[in-house]
This record gives C-alpha cells, structure tokens and sequence, in this order.
C-alpha cells in the first residue's frame, strides 16, 4: 500500500462515523459512493481533511470542480490518490 494510500485510507476511517468502514478494504479499486456510501458531508470532510494535510500543494476542490458529475459518482480511491501524488510531485 502506498504512502498517499494508506493516508486516505486513514482519513476516511476518521471521518466515516461507523464500525462497518473498518472492516471494508480500501484499496485503487474502491468506489467512494458505491463501496463507501460517502455522504455529502462526509465528501466535505474528506476535502477539509485534505486541506490540513496537504495544504495548497494538493487542490482537491479545484480537481472535484473540474470533474463531471458522472466521475464524481464514479470516482475511485485510486484517482484520488494519483491525484494528490501528481500533485506533491508538482505535475497536477
């Protein structure tokens, strides 16, 4: 498991207020809306969590604003996490 994920899996275990989410594997693959029923405000959590760890560095809300709605439902932990390498390797 890379770094940025193991990261993201940890933000989500802390935002996500409930047992069943530690039991469910996270890994590329997985779908933040069909596997980890993230809700609106979890969404927001998530990018908050982002903000305070990576900073300006990584502009989640300017990438999430520059996906269509179809990859938004769609999105997976994977484009999450070469997301925010691209970014912290300066190439976003």
């Amino acid at each position: 498991m890379t770094d940025t994920l193991q990261a993201i899996t940890d933000i989500i275990h802390d935002i996500v207020a409930e047992d069943w989410i530690r039991e469910v594997p996270i890994t590329r693959e997985t779908a933040f809306n069909k596997d980890l029923e993230l809700e609106s405000l979890e969404f927001v959590a998530l990018a908050e969590r982002l903000q305070e760890t990576y900073g300006s560095r990584v502009d989640f809300v300017g990438w999430l604003s520059s996906q269509n709605l179809d990859e938004i439902v769609e999105m997976k932990v994977g484009a999450l996490v070469d997301f925010i390498d691209r970014s912290l390797d300066g190439n976003s």
